[in-house]
């Protein structure tokens, strides 16, 4: 197997120190020729094709039609999946033998073979098979692993554990691995790649085997119709060559389905059947005084057991929405593992908000390589029964109910706008999802608030990946921040609204597990400028909380006001303590300066008691130092540990299942470069903050 590395860095730095002068600053939208940017010695993914024509020659004329073979020459970091000849005829015959589209016979095929595919087609098929930003070798691929393709959408990779086979998607498996060349890495592959072009409900008709009861129930609550968006109807423009700015937004869903052979062990045979359990489930949960569902109690709604399936609040609807999320979620991402967390004592674990409204439910891994669980439940998961770091987990930590167990999809294909995820039990919003499982310390990543941001696979995503986007080039804006961003239009998101037009520039840096910044889950979200926007905090049900605020302070950080209202509409928001000041950093070695005072933040690991007393005083001044959970960077200093890594109390006070928003407004308006930087958000019950036996756990 040859190896480049030290050629390849060399001549990726001569390439760039050829490119045009306009690149040094910002990506010029231009289709540049690089494949003379400078001269291979080696194969190039274009020469290991055609050096190879009685293997490839079909593959390398689809790519040829639209002009790839020619990227493939070039300067570059590409993945490049090939199928051999007998996959991509076996591939086309079936496309044009496909009369099952009425309104496109043939797929739209002007002919038999290959010359009969058309210009889109070809597109559509050599994109779907190629990476334009990083190598993905084989060791990446071992588990199952999201591939950003160069079409825009995803591939899943999986490898069996007893033959080690890798297969792609669910038809294409690698018969060939990591082809080393000097633009990138090729793999062999002995099926083309496919792609569904079916919605998130349109996939379950192609298996009804395993989905038509709960397609069924789709179809007759009329969430169907509701599945069928990808994409908002708008285009975004922001003036800042120096981004990446997405022009447009995507829309997604992600359902948790019970198969029929999982609700036939639920004694679920037929529609009528699970209409049965859902009213059974559902029919008391808004009932007067002993309801669990506290929105729907608290608005008086009438949950209907009747057959008017499209009601929302009839116990079939709300069965059904529970069970999907408005983002795509492939299984990797269920849960974040691998990036910068620095203790597992935990696990990992994700709250993701339902279609039915204001409820939420968890997605839970006990280790990076264990089954995704839905709503796992471990009793007093956020509590310490020592004064001290030693978690007595049999005593208090009891597991009380596993959840459900989120399998693979290696059978059916991705749908063109979401994920289909089988679950092997009954997924139920009942009394122990509100009153236990989400009764602990609920901690969302800043992207969790924006579901555009899994939408559109920006959240977590690679730096190498954002840098494609915007033309490969690393750019700066003179402010510290370089070409890695995404900066949004003031109108991307759903659940932030911003006040002041081009005073908030909103941006987000999404990989940072090689930085020396301390950061939940190694990404960045921050605003910049004379800001003044609001975010829609998840929703959590009845009961009295702690919201708290994890940043990292520094002296780029300004000061920023917070309030905090129903909508957001700023006349209906109520103001927040005084101005946060971002800016001031405690000290380790002079404990008695204005910050430290004011924080009261001091250098656990110097006292005798694990830093449990200082933590109280600290919790009584309205600061927390940052958890145990992560650290700076990959491997670097944990964030309890880091003297800029604070997390602030902003509100303590009753909240109720239902919309909150939340506000920061600049308390410094004259200063037009300074940044605002919301890294998690902590909402936290008394049952966990103000426990009388059992201290919070550090993590």
């Amino acid at each position: 197997m040859k190896t480049f590395n030290d050629k390849r860095l060399f001549s990726r730095l001569a390439a760039l120190a050829l490119l045009p002068a306009c690149f040094a600053v910002f990506s010029c939208k231009e289709d540049i020729d690089e494949s003379n940017l400078y001269t291979f010695k080696g194969e190039t993914i274009e020469d290991f094709l055609a050096n190879r024509s009685d293997q490839f020659s079909n593959f390398n004329y689809i790519l040829q039609r639209v002009g790839l073979d020619k990227r493939l020459s070039g300067y570059g970091t590409f993945t490049c999946f090939a199928p051999i000849n007998e996959a991509v005829t076996a591939y086309v015959d079936s496309l044009y033998n496909d009369m099952s589209h009425e309104d496109l016979p043939h797929n739209g095929m002007t002919g038999p073979g290959l010359e009969g595919l058309t210009d889109s087609l070809c597109n559509d098929i050599a994109k779907f098979h190629i990476v334009d930003f990083k190598e993905y070798m084989a060791v990446d691929m071992s588990k199952n692993t999201t591939i950003t393709t160069m079409l825009g959408r995803d591939l899943s990779t999986t490898t069996d554990t007893i033959s080690g086979n890798t297969r792609v998607n669910t038809d294409a498996q690698i018969i060939n691995l990591d082809n080393e060349l000097e633009n990138g890495v090729l793999h062999i592959i002995d099926h083309v790649i496919t792609r569904s072009n079916n919605l998130v409900a349109g996939e379950m008709t192609k298996h009804p085997e395993q989905f038509s009861i709960f397609y069924n129930a789709l179809e007759l609550t009329g969430l169907v119709d509701s599945l069928g968006e990808t994409k908002k109807n708008a285009t975004y423009n922001v003036k800042n060559p120096f981004f990446y700015a997405p022009t447009e937004c995507m829309l997604g869903y992600t359902i948790f389905v019970e198969t029929n052979d999982v609700l036939k062990q639920n004694k679920i045979n037929s529609i009528d059947d699970l209409v049965a359990f859902a009213n059974n489930a559902y029919k008391d949960c808004a009932k007067p005084g002993t309801g669990w569902y506290d929105y729907a109690r608290n608005h008086g709604i009438q949950v209907s057991t009747g057959n008017d399936y499209e009601n929302p609040w009839n116990c079939l609807n709300m069965f059904v929405r529970y069970h999907i999320v408005k983002y795509r979620i492939p299984y990797d991402r269920l849960v974040y593992t691998g990036l910068n967390e620095a203790s597992k004592e935990v696990g990992f674990y994700e709250y993701n908000e339902t279609m039915l409204p204001f409820t939420l439910l968890k997605v839970y891994a006990r280790t990076t390589t264990s089954d995704r669980m839905v709503n796992h439940w471990e009793m007093n998961s956020s509590l310490n029964e020592n004064d001290s770091l030693e978690v007595d987990k049999i005593s208090i930590h009891r597991v009380l109910s596993d959840g459900l167990t989120i399998l693979l999809n290696n059978d059916y294909q991705q749908p063109l706008n979401g994920y289909i995820h089988r679950i092997n039990g009954m997924l139920v919003y009942d009394e122990m999802v509100p009153s236990g499982l989400l009764n602990e310390r609920l901690r969302f990543d800043d992207t969790a608030l924006l579901p555009e941001m899994m939408n559109n696979s920006f959240r977590s995503a690679q730096d190498e990946y954002i840098r494609s986007l915007n033309g490969g080039i690393i750019g700066n804006d003179g402010a510290n921040l370089g070409g890695d961003y995404i900066q949004f239009a003031e109108d991307y998101f759903d659940y932030l609204r911003i006040y002041n037009g081009d005073n908030t520039r909103f941006m987000y840096l999404p990989n940072c597990t090689n930085a020396s910044w301390s950061n939940y889950q190694a990404d960045e979200l921050m605003a910049k400028g004379a800001y003044d926007f609001s975010m829609r905090l998840p929703p959590v049900p009845d009961g009295m909380y702690e919201i708290r605020m994890g940043y990292t302070a520094n002296g780029n950080r300004g000061m920023v006001q917070m309030f905090l209202g129903h909508t957001p509409n700023v006349l209906q928001m109520k103001a927040l303590d005084i101005p946060l000041d971002m800016r001031r950093v405690p000290s380790r070695t002079n404990l008695t300066s204005e910050a430290n005072i004011a924080t009261g933040w001091t250098p656990w690991t110097d006292e005798t008691d694990k830093g449990v007393q200082t933590d109280k005083n600290m919790h009584n001044l309205g600061w927390m130092r940052g958890p145990l959970y992560y650290s700076v960077g990959r491997g670097g200093t944990i964030a309890r540990s880091n003297e800029q890594d604070l997390r602030r109390i902003i509100a303590r006070q009753q909240l109720e299942q239902g919309e909150y928003w939340l506000r920061f407004k600049t308390a410094l308006p004259d200063n037009t470069n300074t940044q605002f930087h919301l890294d998690y958000i902590e909402i936290v019950p008394a049952s966990i903050y103000n426990n009388p036996m059992y201290l919070e756990d550090m993590y």
